[in-house]
């Protein structure tokens, strides 16, 4: 995470200079408004996809070890509303990502718990996570 703000200010100092430079050449050499506006909006586009790459990296979805779901009887459904739960999603928002009713999703919810014998969310990520049933992109890196 550290590397990743090194990162950002590094390109945001870059950037300042740079922007500094064109508006003494724009100053000096009297380059047209629209060339330094094109130059800024051209930096700052590049800003922008790169902040959101690094932002959708750390938003990819939990990995499940379909195997070691399987041993304790998690069905396909069971393991997609595990994934949510582990990526932080609330029940509602569960229910919206895969397209069925709040009850629903609290069945499943439900089901899970028994299956794993816990009694609340946290206690389901973490044992799952003990099983190693699931593993997060940034878990992998490491």
């Amino acid at each position: 995470m550290k590397r990743s703000y090194w990162i950002y200010g590094g390109a945001t100092g870059l950037l300042l200079l740079l922007l500094q430079v064109l508006h003494y050449r724009t100053m000096v050499r009297d380059l047209r408004l629209e060339v330094f506006g094109v130059v800024i909006a051209a930096i700052f586009m590049v800003l922008g996809v790169w902040v959101g790459i690094q932002l959708y990296k750390r938003r990819q979805a939990t990995l499940i070890d379909q195997s070691r779901a399987q041993a304790l009887q998690l069905s396909a459904r069971e393991t997609e509303v595990l994934s949510l739960l582990v990526d932080g999603c609330s029940n509602q928002e569960i229910a919206d990502r895969l397209f069925v009713s709040l009850n629903t999703t609290k069945t499943h919810l439900s089901n899970i718990y028994q299956k794993l014998n816990v009694s609340s969310r946290t206690q389901a990520i973490q044992k799952v996570r003990d099983f190693g049933i699931i593993s997060s992109p940034e878990s992998t890196k490491k």
